[in-house]
Order: C-alpha cells, then structure tokens, then sequence
C-alpha cells in the first residue's frame, strides 16, 4: 500500500487497486500457484490497474493533472527496496493538520503497517466500529480534500514530528506486544518501526522526541529473542539477557544517556527511554533499580494521566515496595481498561503475592476471557493452574 500510494499520490485508487489485486490472487493461486514473489504480483497487478484507471480518467478528462506520476515509478523487481521511506513519506501524509488528530496515527497504522482494524482499536481504547468509521472518515477526507503525497520538507516534517513519533511507537507497539493471533511477538514489524525511527532520526537527528524516539525502540526491541522460548512466554525476571542484543543496548544507551529534560511529548518518550534504559543495565532481574523506574513511571503519570501508565507504575511500585502497594495503584482503572487483560493479568500476579488467591483467581480467569493472543493465553492458563495447585 505504501509504495503504491506513494507512487500514485492517489490514496483511493491505491486501496481499489490492491483489493482488486488480492481478489484476482484468491481466483487465480488455488489453481495457478502461488507465484514466487507474491509481494512483487500483488504490487504489479495493482500498479497497472492504477495506471489503467488514471488512463481512463485522462482519456476522459475529468482528473487528468492527476495522471502525473512520481518519476520513475514504475514496477519494481522487489517492492521492498523502497518501502520504508516511503512508508515514512505515508506517515507524514496521515498526520497532516487537515485530518482529525484521533485519527492521524491510527489511519497511519492502517495504511504504512498495514495493522488491523481491530489491533488499532485495541490500542487506542475504542470500538472496532468507532475505529473504523473515523478511518473512513480520514480517507475521505484525503481525497476529497486532495492533500498531496511527496518527501516531506523540513518545515512541514517538523511541524508534525509529534504525530509522526507517536505512529512509529505505535506500530513498533503492535509489532512487539501483538493483541491478537499466534505470535507472542511480530519481530517484523516491530524492526520495521525500528528502521522508520532510524530514518526519521538520520532526517531530523536534531528534534528531542525522534532522539529519544529512536533510543527507546533500540532498547526495547534488544529484548525480542529472550521473549519467548519454545513458543512459551517468557516473563522478563526469567529471560535469558545473553539472548538480548549488546549491539542496540549499547547504541540506545549512548542515544539516552544524551537525553535532556524537554517539553510535550518529546518529555514522554524521554522518561520512556530512560525506564527502558534502567532495565537494559540491570545485569539480573533482582539487580533492577525499580525505584527509580516507579518514580520515572509517577512523572509520566503526571504528564500524561494515561491509565496504561497508571498500570506499568502499579508493577514497578509492586517490584519495589510489595504487592499491596502494586494492587492500590490499580484502583479505578477497571472502567477505563474494561476490555484490557493486561490489567486483569497484574491484578491476578499481585494479589497472589499478596496472598489474595481468590482475587488471584479471579482476575485470572477474566484475563482469559480478553486475551486474543495464543501464547499470552498459555501463560495464563498455567498460572492459572500454579494458583489452583498452591491453594
């Protein structure tokens, strides 16, 4: 999608074009074969359908400044050679001023990672149907408005810096944390968004919120392949650190330990690294500094009065000070992380610690019926089972 938008600047002949390509794929590759590069099929048949209908807008007259195309676009051998700049470029067209700013970041997670409908909803705390509807809201207005795609200039790169950080820690968030599906993580697009804050950060390594930005995705995605060890979720007091990568601690230290105090969200991604940080230098999980990251946690609270944030401060604050003191910070949450397992799953850790093992239990078993994703699924049923045992 991103390379054929930004080839066409024509974001809604770029959707038809790929739906269509994806029809024809399901008609012809039962029968046909599943060509060897798919990717490079699916890009080649949606090209020329977007060039045959700028054809026949021309031919008709009705559209035909918009038959320029970007120079040299045309079908290329692998589509991916290209794609994580122009992903970028895409990016900056989402989170332009003109769109509704609840549904700049999300319409870029739609159309730059492709991420679902679903997934997007569930990390912006809304509806499917809500999401949806203000993604279509965002495309039309795109087209009808005619806002136009290209590299973006400096000024109007930085005038939307913000936004396009917060769609890159989102994507790398879907990718890391997948909500749903059989993958405890999607090493893939979560290095994609890597690679987006590397380009962002190469274009403007000046702005605060992309230094950071970048030095916090290094940190976190070094921790991928100690994530999970034969398809079991592996909690982080029990990963193997040998597995994390010294080569993106070091380059994400070196980016933080630069890191000064800033405004706005640049400030947020800020003591965001320097949480991450702190878990990158523990050598063991026991050498953790958690004070430091509860009180890292309590500033973030403040400035942002996430409930997510309110939540990951309710487990560092447990680490540090027990579980009681965890299990009180989650007071009030319930009604704005209702669909959340996440927080079923924390109320269930902490209130084993704490002895509570009904409460344990409980929560547990609501954390079941929310979780979509098969290996956090797993993790739960078995300690689910640890708690019945104990009790």
């Amino acid at each position: 999608m991103s390379l054929l938008v930004s080839g066409s600047r024509r974001l809604d002949l770029a959707e038809d074009a790929l739906s269509e390509a994806f029809a024809r794929a399901a008609q012809r590759w039962p029968t046909d074969g599943v060509p060897t590069n798919p990717a490079g099929w699916l890009y080649s048949t949606a090209h020329r359908q977007i060039i045959g209908q700028l054809r026949a807008e021309d031919i008709a007259g009705r559209k035909a400044p918009l038959l320029a195309l970007r120079p040299g676009w045309v079908p290329a051998g692998d589509p991916q050679e290209q794609l994580a700049d122009d992903r970028l470029h895409l990016a900056v067209l989402c989170c332009h001023p003109a769109l509704p700013r609840e549904s700049r970041s999300a319409l870029a997670l739609r159309l730059v990672i492709g991420t679902p409908t679903e997934q997007i909803a569930r990390l912006f705390l809304v509806s499917p149907t809500t999401m949806a509807a203000r993604l279509t809201r965002a495309k039309k207005k795109i087209v009808l408005a005619g806002i136009p795609l290209g590299a973006p200039i400096d000024d109007e790169l930085r005038s939307r810096l913000d936004e396009v950080c917060r769609t890159v820690y989102l994507a790398f968030t879907a990718g890391y944390t997948p909500a749903t599906g059989p993958d405890l993580v999607r090493a893939d697009l979560a290095g994609e968004a890597v690679r987006l804050a590397a380009i962002l950060h190469n274009l403007v390594p000046d702005a605060p919120q992309v230094h950071a930005l970048h030095g916090l995705l290094l940190l976190q995605h070094s921790r991928r392949d100690a994530r999970q060890h034969d398809g079991r979720l592996v909690t982080l007091a029990d990963q193997d650190r040998s597995k994390w990568h010294d080569d993106e601690i070091g380059a994400g230290l070196q980016l933080v330990g630069r890191l000064e105090p800033a405004d706005g969200y640049a400030d947020e991604l800020r003591l965001q690294a320097l949480i991450a940080a702190e878990h990158a230098r523990a050598p063991t999980s026991a050498a953790t500094n958690w004070t430091e990251i509860a009180g890292h946690y309590a500033i973030l609270e403040g400035r942002t009065g996430s409930a997510i944030v309110r939540l990951n401060r309710a487990v560092a604050v447990a680490e540090a000070h027990g579980p009681h003191a965890g299990l009180a910070l989650l007071a009030g949450l319930d009604d704005i992380l209702d669909t959340s397992h996440r927080l079923a799953a924390v109320r269930g850790e902490l209130a084993f610690r704490a002895g509570d093992t009904e409460l344990a239990r409980t929560s547990y078993r609501r954390a079941l019926e929310l979780c979509g994703n098969e290996i956090e699924r797993a993790h739960l049923c078995a300690r689910l089972a640890e708690i019945d045992t104990a009790s």
